[in-house]
């Protein structure tokens, strides 16, 4: 299982928070980039257009709510279902 696979199914399994490093991580593997930042919110695009803004809890982690917008946005259960196959 390579590290972007193991990085998916922690998102998946829903934790109260994550670090927002693996938040970043995740969104560039899937062609986000940081456009801009306000504060503790963060501003991703990809190259369709599409926007997450994903703000920072004590400038270290993102809550569980955010989270599950990622994970819906970025349909990665339907992801993982296919690379498992």
């Amino acid at each position: 299982m390579s590290r972007i696979e193991k990085l998916i199914r922690s998102f998946l399994s829903y934790p109260p928070e994550v670090s927002f490093a693996d938040v970043e991580r995740l969104l560039k593997h899937f062609g986000y980039e940081q456009v801009r930042s306000s504060g503790s919110h963060h501003i991703f695009r990809n190259k369709d257009g599409d926007m997450l803004t994903v703000p920072k809890k004590h400038g270290q982690k993102v809550k569980q709510i955010y989270i599950k917008t990622i994970v819906k946005q970025l349909k990665l259960e339907e992801w993982y279902e296919r690379e498992e196959d």
